[in-house]
């Protein structure tokens, strides 16, 4: 079962496109997170998504809010996916071992070997304060990252 409102959020350590370590404590005290799941870089549905965040960055990545994207791909995956799509916000490796901080969300799909797409925002105490969870071939709306995001 994924994460629920209200509740803390796991926190996690993972390498990023570019082989540096987050950790969602990081953030605590500074930052909302808007922590993104999705299946896998160079997928359609992925990518569309992905990329539209991208069109609108100021809105999730600015001095209150952090984007952070969470795949289980393999970072060498998501740099040249990055660089493809010139994404400017860490793209995080959840490869190994495999799906472990996906499982913790409640977002991973075992039969598929991937997550589904989940969207938590956290806010700057680390808690879950908006969550939306789709199966696989559905995408997300993004304006309602950004009526969550206005009411923190």
């Amino acid at each position: 079962m994924a994460i629920q409102v209200g509740d803390k959020a796991p926190d996690f350590e993972l390498r990023d496109n570019h082989g540096a370590t987050v950790r969602l404590a990081d953030y605590r005290g500074h930052k909302n997170v808007v922590l993104l799941f999705y299946p896998f870089a160079f997928t359609g549905v992925c990518t569309g998504e992905l990329c539209a965040l991208r069109d609108n960055l100021p809105q999730f990545v600015n001095e209150d809010t952090q984007l952070l994207a969470v795949s289980n791909d393999s970072i060498h995956t998501l740099r040249v996916f990055g660089e493809q799509e010139s994404l400017e916000y860490p793209l995080l490796s959840d490869f190994w071992p495999h799906g472990n901080t996906s499982r913790a969300y409640g977002v991973f799909d075992e039969e598929k070997g991937c997550a589904v797409r989940g969207t938590f925002i956290i806010d700057r105490e680390g808690v879950v304060r908006w969550t939306v969870v789709n199966d696989l071939p559905d995408a997300r709306d993004l304006n309602e990252y950004v009526k969550a995001l206005d009411t923190l």
